[in-house]
């Protein structure tokens, strides 16, 4: 797997049913303390809410490791169907590197499973459609040397063809930082041999994982 999908900012959205507020913070985690973290800020935070329902994804498919809570809900209605929505979020592309967080303050009226399923459901759907989504994809890292003078126009053209610029640092000569993906290496020198007329030598780093909008 060398692309999946994330949310492309931090937001919250919320939902009312029968008088039960949901609302549904989402963040944007690289590790499973970060996420209990967000959860355990907000359980200070919203003192007065009865329920602080939890799911969340991290790493790349296919084996995102994977954690949900229902916080005192009955099993199976808050934790799970939030998971789920985010496995099944963009036609079943799922999410990762996220947290959702659903604060439920009780209106008084009881929904039932069915109800408190749709509602968690309905809540982190809510706050997907809020923060969007963006692409985050396993790039190769590359750098270039190329002189002052042809520096400009050789990232130009790298960019135009689909090239990560990564970074630029000066010294003797302009290094570029490129990204591409680990299959495209040999595409990518013969791209560079081309721009450069044969006085580009990438020299090959490490893989990383980068956002692409």
């Amino acid at each position: 797997m060398t692309r999946y999908l994330t949310i492309a900012r931090d937001g919250e959205a919320e939902i009312e049913v029968k008088r039960s507020r949901f609302r549904a913070t989402l963040r944007r985690v690289e590790t499973e303390a970060d996420a209990r973290a967000l959860l355990e800020r907000l359980r200070k935070e919203r003192w007065d809410a009865r329920h602080h329902c939890s799911a969340f994804r991290l790493g790349s498919p296919p084996q995102p490791v994977e954690r949900s809570n229902d916080d005192g809900e009955p099993a199976g209605t808050a934790g799970a169907p939030m998971l789920e929505v985010l496995r099944g979020h963009q036609g079943g592309a799922g999410v990762s590197d996220v947290v959702a967080v659903v604060t439920r303050w009780f209106g008084g009226t009881l929904l039932g499973a069915g109800g408190l399923v749709r509602a968690y459901s309905d809540a982190v759907r809510a706050g997907l459609d809020e923060v969007g989504t963006l692409r985050r994809e396993l790039v190769r890292e590359f750098s270039l040397a190329v002189p002052y003078d042809t520096a400009g126009r050789v990232e130009t053209d790298l960019r135009s063809a689909g090239v990560t610029v990564l970074g630029t640092s000066y010294d003797a000569s302009v290094l570029l930082t490129v990204g591409a993906p680990p299959a495209d290496e040999r595409r990518l020198a013969a791209l560079v041999a081309e721009l450069t007329a044969g006085t580009g030598v990438l020299m090959a780093g490490e893989d990383r994982w980068v956002d692409r909008s």
